[in-house]
């Protein structure tokens, strides 16, 4: 159970974070300073440095689709990949949305967040910079996973390449025509993972060819 004071401090992260949002989407993410966001989380400066160290933790601190909640769901499981990569993604979207309720949000509140948060990392180079490394990250495990699946090493063509296919989609999930409201997204993880899958059936029946 989450104390009291664990509980204050979440929830302090939290409305910092979508101060920092709010403002960063109205005035633009270099124009809006730290003091700025702290008058508008109604917290000291110094608080929001203390839970935020740089400008760009505000963004990235905290992702729930993080390299290490991946890890866990692919270390020793049965079953495939891109599976689990499906089971952990629908997973912690129905955490999210619990969370969500749990605060008293409107249904889907959450996921407009990370458009607009997805829509400010697209536009501004050096924030592009620092998501391609932790997407790095979430493409290595997939590649070594699909490797372990099919005996082959994690740098080779197939496990790459699909792992690059199925966070590449992942990752525009939210800035799609098709993406307008978060009922369509399990369908559409469906539909990365379904294309990611066809390709590497095909990489792999290719290699096996004479």
């Amino acid at each position: 159970m989450e104390g009291r004071r664990d509980r204050k401090k979440r929830q302090t992260r939290e409305r910092i974070q979508a101060a920092a949002l709010e403002l960063f989407t109205s005035n633009g993410y270099r124009n809006t300073t730290i003091a700025a966001i702290a008058e508008h989380a109604d917290v000291a400066t110094r608080t929001v440095t203390l839970h935020f160290p740089t400008k760009e933790d505000l963004l990235f601190a905290d992702d729930p689709f993080d390299p290490e909640s991946l890890a866990a769901r692919l270390t020793p499981r049965p079953g495939d990949t891109l599976d689990a990569v499906g089971e952990w993604m629908r997973d912690t979207m129905r955490a999210l949305d619990g969370h969500d309720a749990e605060q008293g949000r409107e249904p889907g509140e959450i996921w407009s967040l990370r458009t607009k948060r997805a829509a400010l990392i697209a536009d501004d180079e050096d924030l592009r910079a620092r998501a391609r490394a932790s997407y790095y990250e979430l493409e290595r495990l997939i590649a070594a996973a699909i490797g372990n699946d099919l005996g082959l090493p994690p740098d080779a063509l197939a496990p790459r390449l699909t792992a690059y296919a199925v966070v590449g989609g992942l990752r525009e999930l939210y800035t799609t025509r098709e993406a307008r409201h978060r009922e369509d997204l399990p369908a559409l993880v469906d539909r990365v993972l379904h294309f990611a899958r066809a390709g590497l059936t095909q990489l792999t029946t290719d290699a096996g060819k004479p």
